[in-house]
């Protein structure tokens, strides 16, 4: 379970790529091809590649939100590396980046075990050479109410999602620093900012990470590497579906309420966070160029939390 994909299970991919018409023209707000930033991209074909030379690692990527960001890592041109548990799952999708036209590595990695990080993240720097972004994605959930939770569950929970963010930012940076360049970008949650009942240990943790990636903000600044944070609203896969019975049970209410007033009724339109919604947010910090955008957070929740 350590480094299962924080919102949920596999998705449909969608294109992440906005130009499709003929060279010179544009599609949804991408600048024509003729541009200065489109011609310093990579490219391929009549497609801009944001991430051309990239090399990325996402931990928890076998499957949901980090299987579509390094997907979409992958079709913008980017190396990535699966840091999960499951091997089988990662080796298919690395098939599938390879299938994009992009190299893949799956390397197995529990984030609450130091030598296994230090191992994965070692054996990236092998293949490719560096690493410039860090994509820690890896959790879980558990939820109770607090009287009720295990305080081994609630440990566990910070384990993986903040523990495990510690130790893979502390194996990326050993090799980003003396490079002078990086990206470290952590899977928060509006949870980061709001919290919600029976979800204790997940708050905790979310909370934390947003704490840490402010610390490495300024850690990271003189050495050329930046530090952010995703934080989506609910994104409906099968780990967000599990929890509607569940805190429907523990609410006494029912599941179309806890949808309806629990999981959306913050929201500005009632819709849930797609899984291409926050991979398209990986890719922006990813591709970003300057420290102008550092110890952020960017929160895709339609309207849920506004900061």
């Amino acid at each position: 379970m350590h480094a299962t994909g924080d919102q949920g299970l596999p998705f449909v991919l969608q294109s992440t790529n906005r130009l499709t018409g003929k060279a010179g023209q544009a599609r949804h707000g991408v600048p024509s091809v003729e541009s200065p930033r489109c011609r310093k991209a990579g490219r391929q074909g009549d497609l801009i590649m944001q991430l051309q030379g990239n090399v990325a690692i996402v931990s928890g990527a076998s499957s949901g939100i980090g299987r579509q960001i390094a997907l979409s890592y992958a079709r913008e041109g980017a190396n990535v590396a699966i840091g999960d548990i499951d091997m089988d799952g990662a080796k298919k999708v690395v098939a599938e980046i390879e299938d994009a036209g992009s190299k893949g590595l799956a390397v197995e990695m529990n984030v609450t075990d130091e030598s296994a990080v230090n191992a994965g993240v070692d054996q990236v720097v092998e293949r490719f050479g560096k690493i410039d972004t860090m994509v820690s994605n890896a959790g879980i959930q558990i939820v109770h109410p607090i009287e009720d939770f295990p305080y081994d569950q609630f440990k566990k929970m910070i384990d993986i999602h903040l523990g495990g963010a510690f130790l893979l930012t502390k194996a990326c940076v050993r090799h980003m620093y003396p490079r002078k360049s990086g990206s470290l970008i952590y899977m928060g949650s509006v949870h980061s900012h709001e919290p919600s009942a029976l979800k204790t240990a997940y708050v905790s943790a979310k909370h934390g990470i947003l704490g840490l990636s402010r610390v490495m903000a300024k850690e990271g600044a003189k050495h050329g590497v930046r530090s952010n944070v995703i934080c989506p609203g609910f994104v409906k896969t099968p780990l967000v579906e599990k929890q509607i019975p569940e805190q429907a049970e523990s609410l006494g209410i029912s599941e179309e309420e806890v949808v309806s007033k629990i999981m959306l009724g913050e929201t500005v339109d009632t819709e849930f966070t797609t899984l291409q919604d926050v991979a398209d947010v990986a890719v922006f910090l990813a591709a970003f160029k300057t420290n102008a955008l550092t110890g952020q957070s960017i929160t895709a929740s339609h309207g849920w939390y506004m900061a």
